[in-house]
């Protein structure tokens, strides 16, 4: 059975926060709260089954052209089934509604990214983006080699 994907609703703040900040101590996701999450509602897409929420993703808001690809999360038990690569996918179609040039993401993930046609590129090309992370108190980017991936959607 296909595990669909829809937008999120307020209501799923604190579950999909959860299920990004697994990843966070292994420095795979920023950590995020229910009103991180709450804030950028809109942005965010889910696939749930009937245990809840187990994969979601988000496009953020970089810029009037640009948008960021942001709390990419498959839970342990729901890996395997292509859920990643839905979700990525699911992030271009909202970027293009929302009129933006490009898509960029920073991740580990390079197999994932590069197999769905971004490129590779660097994060000196998003200035805004390393300012973030200079305010977190553990860099993503001190965790194993980040990629920066682009595409046009």
């Amino acid at each position: 059975m296909t595990i669909p994907i829809e937008p999120a609703r307020w209501d799923d703040a604190p579950a999909i926060a959860a299920l990004n900040n697994l990843f966070a101590p292994d420095g795979l996701t920023l950590s995020r709260t229910p009103t991180f999450v709450a804030e950028r509602i809109d942005g965010y897409r889910v696939a749930r089954d009937e245990s809840g929420i187990v994969a979601c993703v988000a496009v953020d808001d970089y810029s009037p052209s640009l948008g960021e690809l942001i709390s990419l999360a498959v839970a342990p038990e729901a890996q395997g089934r292509g859920l990643g690569r839905r979700l990525v996918t699911e992030a271009e179609r909202v970027a293009r509604q929302r009129g933006y040039g490009e898509l960029f993401a920073v991740s580990l993930a390079d197999g994932l990214f590069l197999g769905l046609g971004w490129e590779e590129t660097s994060i000196v090309c998003y200035p805004e983006k390393q300012a973030r992370y200079r305010l977190v108190s553990r860099s993503e980017l001190a965790i194993g080699r980040k990629f920066c991936f682009a595409v046009r959607p």
